[in-house]
């Protein structure tokens, strides 16, 4: 991580896991959302952690800190309500970028193929939101 905030997220849900906390968060800015990942990383308030759930729909994710986390982040101390820093995972926004130059022209006047990959998708999304 870089140590910049892209947007500070509201801590929506705690819930407790045994000796664990699971935070549910809602990012301010809805764009870093792309960079939030199953697995990948976010940090929140200067703290590397693991995303274990991601909801593109309703726009949050999650994160677990097991008890040894608790113990060495200021994030755990914290409220519903509250609202942390986030930095999103650096590689996301490289490879956005790299793709993008990739795929940025097209031939004969035609849409590159991400460009109609993305449209597809948001097509797909805007049809299930219509339902």
């Amino acid at each position: 991580m870089q140590g910049h905030v892209d947007t500070v997220a509201t801590i929506l849900k705690i819930t407790p896991d045994g000796n664990a906390l699971t935070f549910r968060l809602q990012p301010r800015d809805k764009s870093v959302l792309r960079y939030v990942v199953e697995k990948g990383y976010v940090t929140l308030d200067g703290a590397s952690l693991t995303v274990t759930q991601v909801d593109d729909v309703e726009g949050w994710w999650e994160v677990m800190l097991i008890a040894y986390t608790q113990e060495k982040v200021v994030t755990a101390a914290k409220k519903v309500g509250e609202e942390v820093n986030v930095e999103v995972d650096q590689i996301g926004k490289y490879v956005e970028k790299a793709v993008e130059g990739y795929f940025s022209k097209g031939s004969g006047g035609e849409p590159a193929i991400l460009k109609k990959m993305v449209q597809r998708l948001v097509d797909e999304r805007l049809a299930k939101s219509n339902q």
